[in-house]
Formats: C-alpha cells, sequence, structure tokens
C-alpha cells in the first residue's frame, strides 16, 4: 500500500460513512476483516467478518448527522498505515460542537480493502 492508495480507501470510508451503504462499506473491508471501534481490552475481538462490520457500522447511524473529518496520513509501512484525523458533529443549534481526536491503525489486503482496523478516539474536553 501507497499514501495514494491510503487516501483513496479513506475517501471511500467518508463516501460510506456519508452514506452508511452497505455496499460502500462492504467495498471498504474484506471477508474476514476486523474492525476494533475501542482499544479496550473487553472489545479484544472487536467487530468480526465484513457482515458484521456491516451491520454495526449501519447501527451507529452516523450518515443522519452532520459532521465533518480531517486527517493527517501520518506513516505508511507495507500494509498497514497510520491515520490521524479529527472528526467534529454539530449538534444543532445552541448545542456545542463534540470534538474527537482520532488515531487509525490499518492494516491492508493485497486488493486494498482493510483487513483490519483499529481506532483511538478521545473526546476534545469541554471548556
Amino acid at each position: 500500500m501507497d499514501r495514494a492508495g491510503v487516501e483513496r480507501w479513506i475517501d471511500g470510508y467518508r463516501k460510506a460513512w456519508t452514506t452508511d451503504d452497505p455496499e460502500d462499506i462492504r467495498a471498504l473491508f474484506t471477508e474476514d476483516a476486523t474492525y476494533r471501534p475501542y482499544p479496550w481490552p473487553r472489545d479484544a475481538a472487536g467487530w468480526q467478518g465484513r457482515d458484521e462490520i456491516v451491520r454495526k457500522w449501519i447501527e451507529r447511524g452516523d450518515s443522519e448527522l452532520r459532521w465533518r473529518f480531517e486527517h493527517d496520513t501520518l506513516a505508511v509501512e507495507g500494509d498497514t498505515a497510520v491515520i490521524q484525523g479529527w472528526t467534529y458533529y454539530d449538534r444543532g443549534e445552541g448545542q456545542e460542537e463534540e470534538a474527537y481526536a482520532n488515531i487509525w491503525v490499518v492494516r491492508f489486503a493485497d486488493d486494498s480493502r482493510a483487513k483490519a482496523f483499529s481506532e483511538w478516539w478521545v473526546e476534545k474536553p469541554k471548556d
């Protein structure tokens, strides 16, 4: 995998995040992929397989929210990329925007789909 390939994958991720379309999500992951949305030991297995990834992704319902995402690809080495991101959710008029810092570690298969995805995120402290 190279940086251009990682950027194409992130473009697909953004599209899936926007649509929650099962086919957009499936296009990102191998059949036997793992997705770890939390780095805690109780969730060590994360979501197992593309079908569970699609189901859990859609359950989150982020496509119904107003959000924006910025990122910087920090490293690409072999089949692994490290991405730093910042996610912002607009909760509507009169409500404070929610902001999160993210680190993604993505391992790619030869066909440029993710075979393992782990994310660490922390909410921006409220002032």
